[in-house]
């Protein structure tokens, strides 16, 4: 369920908390494909599921930056800011892929406010996306990510 901040405001008072945590997204062999296919990347251990299965996973992966593309869905199922009217993406800090994603893997996010500085019209957030695989020990990508939200 998507948590409700009603104030962008608040969130000055709430670096260092959890903002909310998404629902699950299942990753199969379409999305990893239309990836693909939209990037260029078709190397065998994403789209070949013969050759990857003797391969180091034994099976497909997503590719890192599909499941970094995610973050705008996992935003908007993860939390929302009632009094916004737009946000930007303003860019990325540091991006790690500490495990790969199997093809068919279902993943959510957990977002970390991690800074909260005020600008014109609005406020640019620093927010730790951790994006998780169920059943796994480890996260499947960690990234900052700078986010300009406006009321």
């Amino acid at each position: 369920m998507t948590a409700q901040i009603e104030h962008l405001a608040d969130l000055a008072g709430r670096v260092g908390e959890v903002l909310g945590v998404s629902d699950w997204i299942t990753v199969d062999q379409a999305r990893i494909d239309r990836f693909a296919d939209a990037t260029g990347d078709h190397q065998w251990i994403h789209v070949d599921p013969v050759r990857a299965a003797a391969g180091p996973f034994g099976g497909t992966v997503a590719h890192g930056f599909l499941t970094l593309s995610l973050l705008p869905w996992f935003f908007d199922h993860g939390f929302v800011v009632a009094d916004t009217r737009m946000g930007l993406n303003y860019g990325l800090n540091k991006v790690r892929f500490p495990a790969p994603v199997p093809v068919d893997s279902r993943l959510r996010a957990q977002f970390k406010l991690l800074a909260y500085e005020p600008i014109e019209g609005g406020a640019q957030l620093l927010v730790e996306a951790t994006i998780e695989r169920e059943g796994a020990s480890k996260p499947v990508c960690v990234a900052e990510s700078l986010t300009r939200r406006f009321v």
